[in-house]
């Protein structure tokens, strides 16, 4: 028993993750990787590809198409590899040079292969229907990934001009993008933390924790403090986003013909133009009920008015108490188990097999994310854990993502990850199992107050700022098109929040400077609104879990299963979603006013 007890212990230890099951080290205290034989393997494959250049042809045979498939998905598989342990190496510490050069070895090597091997995407986008139908219905599980492919057709370009743009994006707006991340990841924060006039370094994700605090001052103060940081750096950060911005542009409306910026995402997500339009205008339309929300916690902070700076305040006022890491992986796994044992096993791999980076340290990446590499390969978790209570529902909410996308490991590599607009479904569903379970545990009406609030305060972050974020981007896109000049964005960014909180929240002018701390503008433009989507979806599906009980628990496994092999509409039409209808969107913001209820 204390043998058992030990190892679980030793588990959950806060520690650096292990990348060894990706890449074998040759050096493991540095985590320098061993690559000779995947690079072999992969020149080999790009060789094997390449001998079919001749062979693709509309008439070509389903079972020699399907050879040729078998080893698209193998390259796929080891390029993932290399990528993820780049990514993942470079993330644990953005100041590492060893990392960064690999990094940038790996992205220049795979560049080279995709270039060799970029023929037979155009072939296969240009071959007439009918044939394309014959091969799709041979392929099996790898349907709908070439349906996704042909459904950029109208945007592709010559092969040499395809070329020409893989080698532009990695010595060109990719290198923006990683000098942006190295910027941000390198600055550090200080803070009065005590009161005693004694300012302390802290990391982003450490001085954000200060958001939460009991004390209005101190809330105040680590806003001031982070834009304090980023605003010194507003000219570089600002040109920066513009050279993303234009060259987002001069690619994929100007020469690739997309009807808008924020369509390519649209396409690549697969969801109609008039979906997102319906989505966004809809939480426009309900922001009404955040206002309300605000009004009420206003009042149980004892406040004449939310400031913008009290929007994450703790109003349980025993907000200083630190939760153990252990503690917390104990509770959400908990949480996970009493919903699905499925469930709770899948999340516990990722301890079982150090696929996670929960410690807070310098120069290491900000925020959290979960990385799935390759169907049954455990996903890699990173967050950086100080103990704050909300950084449980963080824990909880990535394990959620590993769970996703171990559901959907029966799989191809090509398909097994989740389409952006479902992919918050399980983690989302996750954060509400555990809010419920912390719920039904806590006798203190106080505290039932603070966990409802802490859910809410989550669900605004989710919901209605990441609206608003991809409003700004569009607005944004457009005027640096016109040639706006980048500092314009502030204003910009401060009348957007003005109409996003109305008259519920007093709002200040430093505020202008937080889209530039937002890393998903600079990485992956239009990214944002996933989050609302997921988040209204998984309230519904919560919502009918609560009606249904135990028997709603395959419905949504077998939801989560299909990963990234249909389309999102018709994985949501397992549970009977249209997500063209506009009421649809709306009972998501039902749900959110019955949690504002409770509050009264």
């Amino acid at each position: 028993m204390d043998l058992n007890g030990n190892i679980e212990a030793a588990l959950y230890e806060k520690r650096k993750w292990v990348l060894t099951d990706l890449l074998p080290s040759f050096n493991a205290a540095k985590a320098e990787p061993d690559t000779e034989k995947i690079i072999g393997d992969l020149r080999s494959l790009v060789s094997e590809i390449v001998s079919y250049r001749e062979v693709l042809a509309a008439d070509i045979a389903v079972n020699d198409f399907n050879a040729f498939l078998r080893l698209i998905e193998r390259f796929a598989a080891e390029s993932n590899r290399l990528t993820a342990y780049s990514q993942l190496w470079f993330s644990e510490d953005t100041q590492n040079q060893p990392a960064l050069t690999f990094m940038g070895r790996v992205e220049q090597l795979l560049t080279d292969m995709y270039n060799e091997t970029l023929f037979w995407g155009l072939w296969w986008k240009a071959i007439d229907d009918e044939n394309a139908e014959r091969l799709m219905g041979g392929a099996g599980d790898l349907r709908y990934f070439l349906e996704r492919e042909r459904a950029f057709k109208r945007h592709i370009l010559t092969e040499a001009e395809e070329k020409i743009i893989n080698v532009k994006d990695v010595n060109g707006i990719n290198a923006v993008v990683t000098i942006y991340d190295m910027i941000t990841s390198k600055y550090v924060f200080e803070l009065d933390v005590d009161g005693q006039g004694r300012k302390k370094p802290l990391t982003r994700d450490a001085l954000m924790s200060y958001a939460h605090h009991s004390n209005p001052d101190v809330r105040e103060a680590a806003y001031k403090e982070l834009f304090r940081v980023y605003r010194a750096d507003e000219i570089v950060l600002s040109q920066m986003y513009a050279y993303r911005v234009r060259d987002w542009a001069a690619e994929h409306v100007r020469i690739r013909r997309h009807d808008s910026a924020i369509g390519v995402r649209n396409l690549s997500n697969d969801i109609p133009n008039a979906v997102v339009d319906t989505l966004l205008n809809v939480c426009v339309e309900e922001s009404h009920v955040f206002h309300r929300y605000f009004s009420i916690k206003s009042k149980l902070l004892g406040l004449s008015k939310l400031r913008r700076y009290d929007i994450y305040a703790s109003v349980n006022r025993d907000d200083g108490r630190l939760i153990p890491y252990s503690t917390a992986v104990e509770t959400v796994l908990d949480s996970f188990n009493k919903f699905s044992p499925i469930v709770g096993s899948l999340a516990k791999r990722v301890f079982n097999e150090a696929h996670i980076d929960a410690e807070d340290r310098p120069n290491k990446r900000t925020g959290a994310f979960c990385y799935g590499v390759l169907p049954n390969m455990t996903p890699w978790v990173l967050m950086n854990y100080t103990g704050k209570p909300r950084q449980v529902a963080t824990l909880a909410h990535e394990l959620g993502h590993a769970v996703h996308a171990l559901t959907a490991s029966e799989h191809s590599v090509m398909t097994f990850h989740a389409p952006l607009p479902l992919a918050e479904t399980a983690s989302v569903f996750s954060e509400m199992l555990l809010t419920e379970r912390m719920l039904s545990e806590e006798g203190r009406p106080e505290a039932k107050r603070a966990l409802i609030c802490s859910a809410l305060d989550d669900i605004y972050a989710t919901v209605l700022r990441q609206a608003y974020f991809v409003l700004f981007e569009r607005e944004a896109h457009r005027m640096l098109a016109e040639g706006k000049n980048p500092v314009e964005l502030n204003t910009l960014y401060l009348d957007l929040m003005r109409r996003q909180f109305g008259a519920s929240v007093e709002l200040t002018d430093d505020f202008q400077y937080e889209w530039m701390a937002i890393p998903h503008m600079f990485h992956t433009p239009f990214y944002c609104y996933a989050y609302s989507f997921g988040e209204l979806l998984s309230l519904s599906l919560y919502n009918m879990y609560k009606e249904e009980g135990r028997g709603f628990v395959d419905k949504l496994l077998k939801i989560l299963s299909y990963g990234g092999s249909a389309s999102p509409q018709a994985i949501l039409n397992e549970a009977g979603i249209d997500i063209s209808d506009a009421g649809f969107w709306r009972g998501g913001f039902r749900v959110i006013d019955g949690f504002i209820d409770k509050l009264l």
